[in-house]
């Protein structure tokens, strides 16, 4: 190969462009702004489906918070020991009604 010739400019004119396509399509496809010729980038255009999705989202956190909330609440309800006694004061109820029963 004549490394000084023409041919081996325009080989490495290819390979420079076919890297410039394949970076821009990765970055398409997963979402990154996109790189023009001179290096600037340009946003992707936030279209009606992802905003949205993103609307959805803080809804749907939201009410994980709030959850995540009640849960706690009920761990403190089940794991105190007010539960317990409640349950050994209905026990005890229900030993007296089965006495007087008999």
């Amino acid at each position: 190969m004549n490394w000084g010739g023409p041919e081996f400019v325009l080989v490495i004119i290819a390979i420079s462009t076919f890297g410039w396509l394949a970076n821009n399509w990765i970055r398409a496809r997963h979402g990154y702004a996109l790189e023009d010729e001179w290096g600037g980038k340009t946003g992707r255009t936030e279209d009606e489906q992802a905003k949205r999705l993103a609307s959805e989202n803080s809804e749907l956190r939201e009410k994980l918070a709030t959850v995540g909330d009640r849960v706690k609440v009920l761990e403190r309800i089940v794991t105190d020991r007010g539960y317990d006694v409640s349950t050994k004061i209905e026990a005890l109820r229900d030993a007296r009604e089965l006495e007087t029963r008999i």
